[in-house]
């Protein structure tokens, strides 16, 4: 069941991917993004945000824990900020106004862009390291819905790799994880 409202569906999302962070026993577990580690997955989340959210807003979150030092530190401290963020009920009538995309409401961007990202790659950290990989049908059948209509832009913006065929009757997880150029079958 997908929550209702930015702040509560970045609690609950953020709050199972912390879950999943501090269910890591390796590290060093290769996953299904080439060529990254369990904590390049976290490091993607909390690296590439906060420029994002200071380049559409005055908004800067403070750095937080070196990832290779404490991947479990470094995750729980933006999470806690980003969550910082939307639960600011100042920030609820910002308005977002990123140089390459359309202006909207900060709570929208930061759901659209940052807290889907967070979604998808919980089934890479829990694919990679051994865990519960399972993610909400709902959600995944609403994004691989928004999507679609949009795939030849997101893959021409390299955010996602090569769409991986799934079949018809694929679950909407696995039509999601193929979407975005996952093999739903990979094993590390």
């Amino acid at each position: 069941m997908i929550p209702q409202g930015a702040a509560e569906e970045h609690r609950s999302i953020a709050g199972t991917f912390g879950e999943t962070v501090r269910g890591v026993g390796d590290w060093d577990a290769p996953t299904p993004v080439a060529e990254w580690r369990a904590r390049d997955v976290v490091r993607h989340l909390v690296e590439w945000f906060p420029a994002f959210l200071a380049d559409g807003s005055d908004i800067k979150l403070a750095p937080g824990p070196d990832v290779d030092a404490d991947p479990v530190a470094a995750w729980e401290h933006h999470a806690a900020a980003v969550q910082a963020v939307l639960d600011d009920p100042v920030n609820a009538d910002v308005t977002f106004a990123h140089p390459r995309l359309p202006q909207m409401p900060l709570p929208r961007a930061i759901g659209e862009f940052y807290t889907g990202d967070v979604f998808m790659h919980t089934w890479d950290l829990a694919r990679a390291t051994g865990q519960d990989d399972t993610l909400d049908a709902e959600r995944c059948e609403v994004m691989v819905r928004g999507m679609e209509p949009l795939d030849e832009m997101l893959r021409q913006s390299g955010q996602y790799g090569a769409r991986v065929p799934v079949p018809d009757d694929a679950s909407w997880q696995d039509r999601l994880i193929g979407f975005i150029g996952r093999d739903p079958g990979w094993t590390p």
